[in-house]
């Protein structure tokens, strides 16, 4: 019975048809075309921020890595986009670009007959001349001169082209000069980065400003801090060596020849040299703090920068000597000073000073302070009694002008300090200077024989040997 009705149902199904939808079709299109615009914006958004991402990426940079593989282009413009959407930087072909003049063939010439032109015409040459303007650095602003049809004489681009290299490497050692180099009451960013590092070790409370400068160095005040191996003074100074030559070029003269640091020279890294030129002030003062000469104690050395006991109170350094207003007793008592620490760095330290005058010498606490020892010397050194001499020069000028009837001459006082008794003749500084390089050319051969210093000798000594030979 189920079967029969199930039969019938069919039939009247099959009677009665369903009536078509004509719109079906339409209503497709229609949805194809929404997908259509929201993919098209989907991808003008994914263009847009890939645009952002490529120009946060590249940043300032001169060479910039395009993103132009990953974007969706798409055939159609909008009409109602705005110029400023669109970027020619990011396109490949830019519309107000100017055509590059055509290059001659490879044979060198086109044309024919009197149409000839060969590749030295000067009006190709003048346009190719204003195409390779392009190939100047950024910074360098040609203009534009192949829309104005301009054409350049090779002396002209080869003026440009060499004024355009000329300003890149000016340029390049200007910033390398500013960031590899310290400058008047400057440092460069290495430095600053040691001294920050100073005060974040705790060695340094803080670094209060600049001080003194000179032709070698920079000298910071500072207030101390804390080490485990040795306690730190309240004040102290940073005495930041100039890395950069330019001031004081003939440093080599006084560490080339020093035994102690002839192994480790090289005048081909000026950074290294400035290290042991520091490290060569701290042995110095080393060795006159343990002859109780009054001087600057060293706390620390890195590097370039060296820490050093601050000669002054509260915050205010020790005059010079050539500053400080002396009576005639006082006076007279420091050149007295000056000359036993002369005696004692000869002596004791085996040292001569080597720059020694009243711009380097302080007067504190009724005392005579020695500094600047980093060219300091041994008088073993090709030119160590050259430089003592140079140096009891400026000792009894200074003494002499300002009035001090008990200073020596300098032939006097090189004598009183070296203990030699060299004579003065009638010529008197040629013969002496003569005897002093005798001294040293003798000392010269006997450290190139035997590799180890000399004893002090006297005139009598030496005027024997020139007998004998």
């Amino acid at each position: 019975m189920s079967e029969q009705l199930a039969t019938q149902l069919d039939e009247e199904n099959n009677a009665f048809p369903i009536p078509r939808d004509t719109n079906t079709a339409s209503e497709t299109t229609s949805d194809l075309m929404l997908a259509k615009m929201l993919q098209m914006q989907f991808d003008r958004e994914f263009d847009d921020q890939l645009r952002r991402e490529e120009k946060k990426f590249n940043g300032e940079s001169k060479v910039s890595i395009s993103f132009e593989n990953y974007r969706m282009v798409h055939p159609y413009e909008d009409s109602d986009s705005s110029e400023d959407e669109v970027d020619w930087q990011d396109t490949r072909h830019d519309p107000y670009k100017a055509d590059k003049p055509q290059t001659t063939p490879r044979r060198g010439f086109t044309g024919k007959g009197k149409n000839i032109t060969t590749k030295h015409d000067a009006e190709t040459c003048g346009r190719k001349n204003t195409a390779r303007m392009d190939n100047f650095a950024p910074e360098v602003h040609v203009g534009d001169g192949l829309g104005m049809d301009l054409k350049l004489s090779n002396q002209v681009f080869n003026s440009l082209k060499q004024h355009c290299y000329s300003e890149q490497r000016r340029s390049a050692r200007l910033h390398e000069k500013k960031e590899h180099s310290t400058a008047e009451q400057a440092v460069d960013p290495r430095t600053r980065l040691l001294m920050y590092k100073m005060v974040n070790a705790g060695v340094l409370e803080n670094i209060n400003g600049c001080i003194s400068t000179g032709k070698e160095s920079v000298v910071f005040h500072a207030d101390g801090g804390s080490l485990e191996e040795q306690p730190v003074p309240d004040e102290v100074v940073l005495k930041v060596f100039k890395t950069t030559l330019n001031e004081f070029k003939n440093r080599d003269r006084y560490i080339k020849d020093d035994y102690r640091f002839k192994e480790r020279f090289s005048k081909l890294n000026p950074r290294k040299v400035i290290r042991l030129w520091a490290e060569k002030e701290m042995h110095n003062l080393a060795r006159m703090k343990k002859a109780e000469i009054p001087c600057p104690e060293v706390v620390l050395l890195k590097k370039h920068i060296l820490v050093m006991s601050f000669i002054g109170k509260d915050h205010v350094p020790a005059p010079k000597l050539k500053d400080v207003v002396l009576n005639s007793e006082d006076m007279k008592n420091a050149f007295y000073q000056v000359l036993h620490l002369m005696q004692l760095m000869y002596q004791e330290c085996n040292l001569v000073h080597a720059d020694l005058s009243e711009y380097n010498m302080l007067w504190h606490e009724g005392k005579v302070w020695l500094i600047d020892v980093s060219q300091s010397i041994e008088p073993t050194h090709p030119h160590g009694l050259e430089f003592l001499f140079r140096d009891c020069r400026n000792v009894s000028t200074f003494f002499q002008k300002r009035g001090v009837s008990e200073a020596m001459s300098v032939y006097e006082l090189f004598n009183a300090v070296s203990g030699l008794n060299i004579p003065v003749g009638a010529e008197e500084e040629a013969e002496f200077m003569a005897e002093i390089v005798a001294l040293e050319k003798r000392n010269e051969d006997h450290v190139q024989k035997r590799g180890k210093k000399t004893f002090p000798v006297t005139c009598e000594d030496e005027r024997l040997r020139l007998k004998r030979v």
